[in-house]
């Protein structure tokens, strides 16, 4: 992926490039485990001084994103154990004579035994952890809490709508509120999966392992067709975003400004769902304007109704783009197993 930067537009450099980083690395273009480019190969690809770059490692960091690993690198944060209860190797043994792994699927599993083996247990603690780990997440795997900030409980929504599929309860929470939830359920012996996505992972795990419960990242849509097609877009066109998420509406603005910086006239529009009165000029000011509309699901039926309400009085009518997905193909079958749970209905 190639992080470009626009010089002399309002968004300064570093949060130009934090947004590309950020959305590269939750939409899994960068895996976990992955090393960025280092600071001297990203200075070069974008014109950036080092210590731009390095305050943006810096930045992302310290939201979890990433980890430094001093005289080695930047690396896309893995998942974290959220189960407390969890214990570790008594013993650090060195490596002990074990048989080749298998070939196959049982390769995996055996890996996995011959590495708790060689971390200092015994046969039987290492079926004690794995049964410990597997039945944890089977009695977390019995409803699903969706959380985001309040600012962006839209994203949460759009992501619980896609994960509707699944045979268990699904609800979106607002971050600020999910402390107050779990300790409802934990309350009740009841337990939950917390899922969000990279950008938030860190204090919703910080929150779910306190109560004992799991805590999910869930990997974005690349966007690669929607950010072609923006791509050939003639210059001094308008493109209108349309959401009922602000967080995807400030990123997707952020980014395309660093992707085309002043050659496109952008229009963002928030749709509420429990309010859909609100912002209707800001909207129908967007419909006249732009060019081009991108849209997510459930904003669609509120901006065609727009449009064809006013369409007498539009110079032309727009074309219209309803992206179908904001979670990554097969999102929903990663969580599905990751619960134990069958797969999700089509």
């Amino acid at each position: 992926m190639r992080f470009q930067v626009q010089p002399g537009i309002a968004v300064s450099a570093s949060l130009q490039l934090y947004s590309q980083l950020s959305f590269a690395i939750a939409s899994r273009f960068y895996l976990p485990g992955h090393r960025l480019p280092s600071t001297r190969q990203l200075a070069m690809q974008t014109n950036l001084h080092r210590n731009t770059v390095s305050k943006v490692y810096r930045q992302l960091e310290a939201h979890g994103i990433v980890e430094a690993v001093a005289g080695s690198g930047v690396y896309v944060r893995g998942q974290t154990p959220t189960n407390p209860r969890k214990t570790n190797p008594k013993r650090q043994g060195g490596q002990r004579g074990v048989a080749s792994p298998r070939p196959g699927l049982g390769q995996d599993v055996e890996h996995c035994i011959n590495t708790l083996l060689c971390g200092g247990l015994t046969l039987q603690e290492a079926l004690h952890q794995l049964t410990t780990e597997i039945n944890w997440r089977i009695s977390c795997g019995v409803r699903v809490l969706v959380s985001t900030p309040q600012e962006d409980l839209g994203g949460a929504q759009l992501m619980a709508r896609e994960l509707t599929t699944l045979p268990i309860p699904v609800a979106a929470v607002p971050l600020e509120c999910l402390d107050q939830h779990l300790a409802a359920l934990a309350q009740d012996g009841k337990k939950a999966t917390v899922v969000t996505s990279r950008y938030f992972l860190k204090p919703a795990e910080e929150v779910a392992r306190a109560h004992q419960m799991r805590c999910l990242a869930l990997d974005l849509n690349s966007f690669d067709d929607e950010l072609s097609l923006i791509a050939q877009l003639r210059t001094d066109t308008c493109v209108g975003f349309v959401s009922i998420s602000s967080g995807i509406l400030r990123a997707a603005e952020l980014i395309l400004q660093a992707q085309r910086g002043q050659q496109l006239l952008v229009m963002t529009a928030v749709v509420d769902l429990d309010n859909p009165h609100a912002g209707r000029k800001q909207l129908l000011s967007l419909c006249r304007t732009s060019g081009t509309i991108l849209c997510d699901q459930p904003s669609h039926p509120v901006v065609e109704a727009t449009i064809r309400q006013h369409r007498s009085r539009m110079l032309r009518v727009p074309n219209l783009h309803c992206v179908d997905h904001y979670l990554c193909p097969g999102a929903v079958d990663m969580l599905s197993r990751e619960m134990g749970l069958s797969s999700p209905v089509a």
